[in-house]
């Protein structure tokens, strides 16, 4: 497994939506997956990431 993330951003998003579109796929993910919610502002430009556990991705996996 590796750490990914989904980052929600807008500067014309209120911090309410913004959060509940990061919940929203939060709630999309095993509770075992989830590892932080971590947000940000700069300049009124929102940010909110969701960090979880995301399996290898295929490609990068070695087939000897």
């Amino acid at each position: 497994m590796r750490a990914a993330f989904r980052m929600f951003r807008g500067t014309f998003s209120t911090w309410e939506s913004l959060f509940e579109e990061a919940a929203a796929f939060a709630s999309t993910l095993d509770p075992g997956r989830l590892i932080n919610i971590s947000h940000s502002e700069d300049h009124s430009d929102g940010v909110v990431t969701v960090w979880f556990w995301e399996d290898e991705d295929p490609a990068e996996r070695d087939l000897t």
